[in-house]
């Protein structure tokens, strides 16, 4: 992933005539940190992970950029995203600079009393390089507003209430209405744009999902309200499919416990890897 976000951006870069130095500077984080996590499971057993946080630049304003909770996280991986997190900030005129990280860890074979210490532990030793004008995280893959408020939470034990030490938070900790769907509208907004330049409109496409998390569920829901037929979804689990549409709110309510969408009654399942095609 690294490479690939390289490559972009230097075919951006000769488009405006980088020198080389500037493209130098322009990828190099100013500073990645990996620290080890030694926590106890709830049966009492040492569990080991590794936490990352690349902090790429902070020419704009304080870094910003999320959290992902994940088994294949690595620094090459966070390094990327953070690279991303800067490129997107400019490109959109916000005063942030960009950031990414994560834990190497699967919370799908995790309690919720393991997740917490995990991400105690975590801040406690990233505490020094975030805060509101440093660098902010946020939810991204497998970390929600819960985890968020473990963090402002963790945070505040050390340096005094600071609720703006991370987006994505529970409204009754401060967090910000519509933050939950926000990306998956986002998406909903891109492809209203597109359509409306091809001089077309929702009810004249069928749309196929992959992924069914924050942004996926929610980008579905607003796609199928505002007139598409979600034929297709895909998680980590399977796919389901239903030529006529797939009623999103159910399935939707058929996940709420995390379980994936395989197995919804109301579609016909296949192997989520073909939702591309």
């Amino acid at each position: 992933m690294l490479s690939a976000s390289h490559q972009f951006f230097n075919k951006a870069a000769d488009v405006l005539k980088l020198s080389d130095p500037i493209r130098d500077i322009l990828l190099s984080p100013v500073r990645s940190v990996k620290v080890e996590i030694v926590v106890e499971d709830d049966e009492g057993k040492l569990c080991h992970f590794t936490g990352f946080r690349v902090q790429h630049n902070q020419a704009r304003g304080p870094m910003k950029g999320g959290l992902r909770y994940h088994p294949h996280v690595d620094e090459d991986h966070a390094t990327a995203l953070a690279n991303l997190m800067t490129w997107k900030t400019a490109v959109v005129d916000l005063p942030y600079g960009g950031a990414k990280g994560g834990i190497n860890c699967d919370p799908r074979k995790m309690s919720e009393a393991e997740l917490f210490r995990v991400t105690r532990r975590f801040i406690e030793q990233m505490k020094d390089v975030i805060g509101p004008t440093k660098d902010i995280p946020a939810p991204d893959v497998n970390t929600n507003s819960k985890i968020m408020g473990w963090i402002m939470n963790e945070y505040s034990k050390h340096a005094g209430f600071a609720p703006a030490v991370v987006t994505g938070k529970p409204l009754e900790l401060f967090g910000s209405k519509g933050r939950t769907a926000a990306t998956g509208r986002g998406v909903t907004d891109v492809l209203a744009e597109a359509l409306e330049e091809k001089g077309r409109s929702f009810s004249d496409i069928t749309v196929a999902v992959q992924g069914f998390g924050n942004v996926g569920s929610n980008a579905a829901r607003l796609i199928a309200e505002h007139g598409a037929k979600v034929v297709a979804v895909a998680d980590h689990t399977g796919g389901v499919s239903r030529e006529d549409g797939l009623d999103i709110p159910a399935l939707i309510e058929s996940t709420g416990g995390h379980e994936g969408v395989k197995g919804f009654p109301e579609g016909d399942a296949f192997d989520g890897a073909q939702i591309i095609t």
